[in-house]
């Protein structure tokens, strides 16, 4: 199991994970990445869903979610 699937979100936009006692302060779009993540979706279809959400364009979207990702790899919650 991926670290992040243990991840418990709440209502104000932190990330609490149980079994290491990490927090983690999210903004209402990465709580959304996280939870689609959670959902098994995969980044092509976080990306999709994100810009037909919001108005921003793809290529961009693209980046922030890869750099969003990389973050996710570098506090070991995500492979």
């Amino acid at each position: 199991m991926k670290v992040i699937e243990e991840l418990v979100l709440d209502e104000n936009n932190v990330a609490f994970h149980p079994m290491m006692g990490n927090s983690y302060q999210l903004n209402p779009i990465a709580k959304e990445i996280v939870s689609a993540i959670k959902q098994s979706k995969s980044k092509d279809e976080i990306l999709q869903e994100l810009s037909l959400k919001y108005d921003v364009a793809k290529e961009e979207l693209f980046i922030d979610i890869s750099d969003f990702f990389a973050k996710l790899k570098v506090y070991g919650l995500l492979s």
